[in-house]
């Protein structure tokens, strides 16, 4: 099978499948994302979009979605951050795109009140301006790779030797879809490409261009898919991806510049570092703000908190965060729009 079958059968499986079987954050699980490092992430990403929403005229009705929102603390945050922008709630409806039981549970938790509707995928989200965001979940999305080989691309594939997965190369053959790659590479370049990330800018980009909104992506990743990147993580810790199918995350880095390019009538922002977009939306001024109330370990914490998610030795320069928004609208803060499609 292709890698990308291999990712999909480990993580969606609905009865052995990671996703199905698990909530795979926190200290319990096997990583830790932003939202549940601090809520100042999710404060900055809320007011971020509701600026976004006045700057396109405030429509009377829109759709605030999230893809993959793990325990719903991401979106909470959000929703305690604009509680007092005029209007904000009061147009919003809430919609969440899911596929996990154990996680669509937990965030009912969390969001009892807001009455959520949950999506098994994006294509079935409402008509009408789409103010979403995606906060790691391109990176779970199942790749492909392919080895480039004097005869063409030899794509890697995965198969069993005694009764465990192993991968391998299959044998080498032209692939339209990566001509656009040959002035880039040479023979023993890698590179991935992921099908259902692209269809799934598509389909938010197209949205967006009809009915205005603004998309929020924030992912590891960078502008053009070069190398291996494949990995799974077991309990915080690398892990080898092939060694316990269905018991580890698995994930590769997010290829911003195919989002931008399938994105397309929708306008997408340079790719920003996380640290550089949290500190132009002001994220120092809340961590000093929410730093007076606390002392010792609490302070402590808090200071670690807002290291991790703005340093460069941190999240701050691995993770990227790139916006899709309608022609004729603004960028959303913190973010400059991208002048053409070989431009991060």
């Amino acid at each position: 099978m292709t890698l990308a079958d291999y990712m999909a059968a480990c993580l969606l499986h609905p009865e052995h499948g990671y996703y199905a079987t698990r909530d795979p954050l926190g200290a319990a699980g096997d990583f830790t994302t932003a939202p549940e490092i601090s809520q100042m992430f999710g404060e900055m990403l809320g007011l971020c979009l509701a600026q976004a929403w006045m700057d396109q005229g405030a429509p009377a009705a829109f759709v605030l979605a999230e893809l993959g929102p793990g325990r719903g603390t991401l979106m909470t945050d959000v929703l305690r951050a604009t509680a007092r922008v005029p209007g904000f709630h009061d147009a919003l409806r809430l919609h969440l795109v899911e596929a996990s039981p154990p996680l669509r549970a937990e965030q009912a938790a969390r969001l009892q009140g807001r009455a959520p509707t949950w999506h098994e995928t994006a294509e079935s989200l409402p008509e009408g301006p789409l103010y979403l965001l995606a906060n790691e979940f391109f990176d779970a999305l199942p790749i492909r790779q392919f080895l480039r080989s004097d005869g063409g691309w030899r794509e890697r594939m995965v198969g069993l030797t005694d009764d465990a997965p192993v991968s391998g190369l299959a044998a080498a053959t032209p692939v339209a879809a990566l001509d656009h790659r040959l002035a880039d590479t040479t023979a023993g370049h890698l590179v991935e490409t992921c099908a259902p990330a692209a269809a799934l800018a598509q389909e938010i980009g197209a949205r967006i261009a009809r009915h205005g909104g603004a998309a929020l992506v924030i992912d590891y990743g960078g502008w053009r898919s070069f190398g291996d990147t494949f990995q799974a993580l077991k309990d915080h810790r690398p892990a080898d991806p092939f060694a316990a199918p269905g018991a580890a995350d698995l994930t590769a880095h997010v290829d911003f510049e195919a989002l931008a390019r399938a994105a397309a009538p929708a306008r997408t922002s340079q790719m920003t570092p996380q640290g550089v977009f949290l500190e132009r939306l002001g994220i120092t001024a809340r961590a000093e703000a929410l730093a007076q109330g606390l002392s010792g370990s609490a302070l402590h914490s808090h200071v670690a908190a807002h290291r991790r998610l703005t340093h460069p030795d941190e999240m701050g320069s691995l993770f990227k965060v790139m916006a899709l928004f309608p022609d004729g609208a603004p960028p959303p803060p913190g973010l400059e729009p991208r002048v053409s499609h070989d431009d991060p």
